[in-house]
């Protein structure tokens, strides 16, 4: 039986870029979405502090094709203190993918404070990807790539794929530690959303493809978890 709190949904765009880390300099995507970048589209959707999505798989339904382009860059971030945009400006090439699709399944889990049942929220995510509505429009790695989204359809079937895609990026966990302020960041509880300090810790996992499908193991979210201290239900 199908757990209360797992939703779909097919995402597709014309470009798309997810990093590799490994590559400091030139952007080179992975070649399929990555589980926080499905995770961001579909917080883009539909999100509370209630819950977290945990991706569970993703379907290629398009892997697409790769192309290089070449981007204007700056060399720092922008920031209070303005600078001349002609002294820090920087050519980079980007290896990025050509018209992807995916079907991303994934599943809603409550934080231990919430109130409300599951399938609240599962209900509230299908409407509106029924209605095409989005708290902003999502994204495929990077913001000038725009996702469009759609309910999932009888006919909507993986490409039979199989592939080693390496360490891929699972999730960043943002852990509170005040010897390590190193950045600042929103922690939301059952008093409401709170500044909190601390770190930041990526976490990997050897994803690879069978027959289409990107299967993410659910015992790294446990340690994720861990990490920033959250519990969940």
């Amino acid at each position: 039986m199908e757990r209360k709190g797992m939703v779909t949904v097919k995402v597709w765009g014309n470009y798309a870029c997810f990093t590799r880390p490994e590559f400091k300099v030139e952007r080179v995507s992975y070649p399929v979405i990555t589980p926080s970048a499905a995770r961001g589209v579909l917080e883009a959707i539909f999100w509370k502090p209630e819950f977290r999505y945990e991706i569970r798989a993703i379907g290629v339904l398009k892997k697409g094709s790769e192309m290089v382009i070449l981007r204007n860059e700056i060399e720092q971030r922008q920031g209070s203190n303005p600078f001349f945009i002609e002294d820090t400006r920087q050519q980079r090439c980007s290896l990025v993918l050509k018209n992807v699709a995916y079907l991303i399944r994934a599943e809603i889990v409550l934080r231990s404070w919430a109130t409300d049942p599951v399938y609240k929220y599962r209900d509230q995510f299908n409407r509106r990807v029924e209605r095409g509505q989005c708290y902003h429009r999502p994204y495929l790695g990077t913001r000038e790539f725009t996702a469009f989204f759609a309910p999932a359809g009888e006919g909507d079937r993986p490409q039979p794929l199989d592939m080693d895609l390496g360490n891929m990026l699972l999730d960043i966990a943002y852990v509170e530690d005040p010897t390590r302020p190193e950045m600042e960041f929103v922690r939301h509880g059952p008093g409401g959303a709170r500044r909190a300090f601390g770190y930041h810790h990526a976490l990997f996992f050897a994803a690879r493809l069978e027959v289409g499908w990107l299967k993410v193991p659910a015992e790294r979210y446990r340690e994720l978890y861990l990490l920033e201290g959250e519990d969940y239900v």
